[in-house]
């Protein structure tokens, strides 16, 4: 599967600084040093509709921290995945009559304009579940083998007690754990099962859906958790710097993956920081496909809205808070992303160099891109109030801007 294209990052005078995140299975604050080569992780959309706010809210979050690493001189190894065969891609499918692999293959195509039109940097590897169950069957394999994994009527479930670690990413409780389960795609009502929170790592052929060659797991597809686990193991290896996605994906999905690498490699941690982004919402609700309550992308394109401007208004949050998407947040940032290229388009202006370090350090401060966006207003301010002639000043913020929060002026 291909990613898509990739805008030309500005290199900028000086040095970035290393990112200190919030690390949810630590509960605290971590600065992150990875080698010359930082490696990311960040889990990607199931196609079955099209991208909104809360999708482009985590992406651009991850996007920041592409681009504070390359500050850093630092190469970026990121890869994300695309769940295109899953329960509710079969069920959206079947409930417009679509071929679903059609209605991946549309979804797929209309992420990859969204994610260029808001300038998102590209993944290295871009890969989808269906082309990795060759890699995937091997791995339920070798957990069953190992007694990690059990069969339950032709399906194939791994034991969360196989891992001394199982709970450290999340840091739930039990019962906690089991609702969650329920709510997002586990089965812990499911008699015959050894522990009501084991998920499923091969769903066995059912009539009607698709399903591929098992090998000794007999036909059938894959469960939600391996599919990530085997991409990163194959791409990015264990102790990998980062894995990223929204704070829905904590528990079951980032904590059961975990558990599966640590069992398949004897190594800990799979990840060295477990960074989530807060959810977007809208009217009153958090913002899902399931609810329907959706402001996407790709009509805000078609209402021909700047997709600087929808950037702006993400950034205008910090990545971990939820929060909730007004016409307000789009005003508020078309009438910014107007002031700031106002501000650069004079052939002079106020001294740059501390408006960029201020840039820097906001964002590698938890990635608080709220305190960069104020600094670049004030910069603005203080070109519109006549402050300064320092000659190239402009075009150093802008290329600031367009290199650290993504945004063209």
């Amino acid at each position: 599967m291909y990613a898509w294209p990739a805008s030309k990052v500005p290199v900028l005078p000086g040095q970035g600084r290393d990112l200190a995140v919030h690390d949810t299975a630590t509960n605290a604050r971590v600065t992150l040093s990875p080698g010359p080569v930082a490696r990311l992780y960040v889990c990607g959309i199931t196609p079955y509709d099209a991208t909104h706010m809360g999708h482009a809210a985590t992406y651009t979050a991850f996007d920041l921290v592409q681009r504070v690493w390359l500050d850093t001189k630092r190469q970026v190894h990121y890869v994300q995945n695309v769940t295109d065969v899953d329960d509710p891609l079969l069920e959206r499918a079947a409930a417009t009559g679509e071929d679903w692999t059609a209605l991946a293959e549309r979804e797929t195509a209309l992420f990859r304009e969204d994610m260029t039109a808001l300038r998102i940097l590209p993944p290295a590897a871009y890969v989808g579940a269906v082309e990795s169950i060759p890699a995937i069957v091997p791995l339920v394999e070798r957990l069953r083998e190992a007694g990690a994994a059990y069969d339950l009527d032709g399906d194939v479930y791994f034991s969360v007690e196989s891992d001394r670690h199982f709970g450290a990413v999340s840091g739930l409780d039990a019962p906690t754990m089991r609702a969650l389960s329920a709510e997002r795609g586990g089965d812990p009502e499911r008699p015959g099962k050894k522990n009501a929170l084991d998920p499923l790592l091969w769903r066995a052929a059912r009539p009607g859906e698709p399903s591929w060659d098992g090998a000794s797991l007999g036909p059938g597809r894959p469960g939600w958790h391996i599919e990530c686990v085997a991409i990163a193991l194959d791409r990015l290896g264990m102790g990998f710097d980062m894995q990223g996605g929204g704070s829905d994906l904590v528990f079951p999905h980032h904590e059961m993956g975990a558990s599966h690498a640590h069992v398949l490699t004897g190594e800990h941690p799979f990840a060295h920081s477990y960074v989530h982004a807060g959810m977007v919402g809208y009217q009153g609700e958090k913002m899902s496909k399931s609810k329907g309550n959706l402001v996407l992308v790709s009509q805000l394109r078609r209402d021909g809205v700047d997709p600087a401007a929808i950037r702006l208004a993400l950034l205008a949050h910090h990545f971990r808070t939820d929060w909730e998407w007004t016409a307000a947040e789009l005003t508020a940032a078309v009438d910014r992303l107007a002031r700031w290229r106002a501000a650069v388009s004079r052939p002079d202006g106020p001294p740059a160099g501390e408006v960029v370090e201020e840039i820097r350090a906001a964002l590698a401060d938890d990635l608080d891109a709220p305190a960069a966006l104020a600094a670049v207003d004030r910069w603005a301010a203080a070109q519109a109030r006549g402050g300064g002639s320092d000659t190239g000043a402009t075009g150093v913020v802008s290329r600031a801007v367009d290199a650290l929060l993504g945004v063209a002026l």
